[in-house]
């Protein structure tokens, strides 16, 4: 019934308050353990649950081998977060594969972040998409039952988006948290803000009355850089990358934008000139996030960033490292994104050969480079 309750609930917007969850009342309601696991250096598996070549369950159990995992650890990494299609584990046998990799991660003392990544869904407007969400949680959050709870850690949706309607977000982001919880009292949860996960939607989003839980945002600011500007298609790729960072000298940022005979993408480089993106100015955006975490008293989690390998090694890494840094002297916790694409830190993604991770990028994040 309760099962029931709650999917009319989330279909027709009610309210919906943890009752039945196993907390106790208080201030702030209290779930397991009474402070979240540390998460401090992460990686994002991107492809392997998403987007995968092929969903057939042999084909997804082979895609990292344990050397490849244990070589993420080697390096300095003390949890993945695993990007999960929901579509791509609906099956029990794929379910069991999922279950297994991630049993596989853990032994090799990596913490595994579970973040379902819903392919063309429309959570702001679809009530049967809603409710394919919750569906997975009713599925899922019981088959982690059996894994070791302080390497487990449920993140309730990858970059929710409800333009304009933290409310609305924070409705259904309260049910789905009620829902993990009454599999997994004791797991931290990651949780989040609407706006794509934007620190913008971090701050606008109320913290939840449990203190087992992080709060995640994700940053590619600027995106103009680190995307190489993927919101505005037709523009000059090449061009974009050979932009600098830190700008330093607005002079020569300008003259890089003279170079591209293409106005719209000229426009661009110049706009991105102009607001002196530096380590400063990372830090001052940054620093809206940290000011957040320390007024509610909650923990933070950079649960994504990272800028595209097309971008010139120079301002790429110098990016990383700069935020890397931002991070880590605000105690903020960072998962790079990703291991296997675009962004990536493997060298020769899987399926296939045992990967190389990218010295390079290692060294920009301040992780173990002697492998």
């Amino acid at each position: 019934m309760r099962l029931l309750w709650l999917v009319l609930a989330v279909l027709v917007g009610l309210p919906v308050g943890l009752a039945g969850a196993s907390c106790t009342s208080g201030e702030r309601l209290v779930c397991g353990s009474p402070a979240p696991v540390a998460l401090t250096r992460g990686i994002n598996i991107t492809a392997w649950f998403r987007f995968p070549a092929s969903r057939d369950p042999a084909a997804l159990a082979i895609y990292l081998s344990d050397q490849a995992l244990a070589d993420i650890h080697t390096a300095g990494f003390d949890f993945v977060r695993l990007a999960v299609d929901p579509e791509v584990v609906d099956s029990a046998p794929q379910r069991a594969v999922l279950i297994a990799a991630i049993r596989r991660i853990q032994r090799q003392r990596l913490t595994v972040v579970v973040s379902p990544h819903p392919h063309d869904w429309r959570l702001e407007t679809s009530s049967a998409d809603r409710a394919r969400l919750l569906a997975f949680w009713t599925t899922l959050a019981p088959a982690l039952q059996p894994l070791d709870t302080a390497r487990t850690v449920p993140e309730v949706l990858n970059e929710p988006v409800f333009p304009n309607d933290p409310a609305g977000w924070a409705a259904l982001q309260h049910l789905l948290l009620s829902q993990i919880r009454q599999a997994l009292p004791r797991a931290t949860v990651v949780l989040t803000g609407q706006d794509w996960g934007s620190i913008g939607g971090l701050l606008a989003l109320t913290p939840e009355d449990d203190v087992n839980v992080l709060y995640s945002f994700h940053f590619y600011d600027p995106s103009e850089l680190t995307s190489l500007a993927a919101y505005r298609p037709g523009l000059d790729r090449g061009a974009l990358a050979r932009l600098p960072f830190p700008v330093d000298d607005r002079s020569r940022c300008y003259a890089t934008a003279g170079q591209t005979v293409d106005p719209p993408t000229q426009d661009l480089m110049r706009y991105y000139c102009a607001l002196g993106w530096d380590v400063a100015r990372i830090g001052a955006t940054v620093d809206r996030a940290a000011a957040w975490g320390r007024q509610h008293h909650v923990h933070l989690l950079a649960g994504e960033f990272g800028a595209s390998a097309e971008l010139n090694p120079a301002a790429r890494l110098a990016w990383l490292a700069t935020v890397r840094d931002a991070f880590d002297t605000r105690g903020i916790g960072w998962a790079l994104w990703g291991y296997d694409d675009v962004m990536g830190l493997a060298v020769g993604r899987p399926p296939g050969p045992r990967p190389r991770l990218d010295r390079a990028v290692l060294t920009a994040l301040g992780m173990t480079t002697g492998m």
